[in-house]
C-alpha cells in the first residue's frame, strides 16, 4: 500500500491550520469511501464560523483515516463551526456502522498494512514482534498541518507510545 499523502493537502493552507483525525474502526468499501468523499466536501464547501466561510479541506486517507483541516489565518473555527464538524462525523458513525471516536484502538502499519491494536495489547504486540520501535505509527493527536506533515505516521520510538512500552522483551 502507498502511504503517501502530503502532496494530496492544499498547499495554500497555512502550516498553523488546525487538524482533526478520525480514525475508522474497519476500511471503508470503496462505494462508502466514495459517498464519504462527496459528503466531507460538501461539507467543506459550506462550513461556516459566525456566518463567515471557513477555508477548510477533508480528505479520507487509505480508507481508513478522515482528516479535517481548517485554515484559520483565514477565517477562525468557533465551537458552533467544531460543534458542525463533529455532527458530520457523527452521521458517518451511524450511517456506515463504524467508530470513529476511539481513541484506546492505535493504528500501525505491520507488513504493509494499517493493522489496529487496543492499547491495552501493546504489550502483547511488543512481545510478539508485531511492534518494534521502527514500526511506523498513526499519531491521530496531531493537531496542525505541519504536524499532519510531519509527525503523523512516525516510528513508535518517536511517538509518546515510547514511554508506555518497553522493548526489552519483545521478540525482535
Amino acid at each position: 500500500m502507498n502511504f503517501e499523502y502530503k502532496h494530496l493537502l492544499n498547499k495554500n493552507f497555512h502550516d498553523q491550520s488546525r487538524v482533526w483525525v478520525y480514525q475508522s474502526s474497519r476500511v471503508f468499501s470503496l462505494s462508502e469511501a466514495l459517498d464519504i468523499e462527496d459528503k466531507l466536501k460538501d461539507f467543506t464547501d459550506k462550513w461556516l464560523s459566525h456566518g463567515a466561510v471557513v477555508k477548510g479541506e477533508a480528505h479520507l486517507f487509505f480508507g481508513q483515516f478522515i482528516v479535517l483541516l481548517a485554515d484559520e489565518s483565514a477565517t477562525g473555527v468557533s465551537g458552533c463551526s467544531t460543534d458542525s464538524s463533529v455532527r458530520l462525523i457523527k452521521e458517518i458513525e451511524q450511517k456506515f456502522k463504524v467508530n470513529l471516536f476511539d481513541r484506546l484502538t492505535l493504528a500501525f502499519i505491520f507488513k504493509n498494512k494499517i493493522q489496529l491494536l487496543p492499547v491495552s495489547q501493546l504489550e502483547y504486540g511488543v512481545e510478539n514482534g508485531f511492534i518494534s520501535p521502527d514500526t511506523l505509527y498513526f499519531n491521530n493527536i496531531v493537531q496542525t498541518k505541519e504536524e499532519l506533515e510531519n509527525q503523523w505516521i512516525i516510528p513508535v520510538k518517536n511517538s509518546w507510545l515510547k514511554t508506555k512500552i518497553s522493548f526489552s522483551n519483545s521478540k525482535l
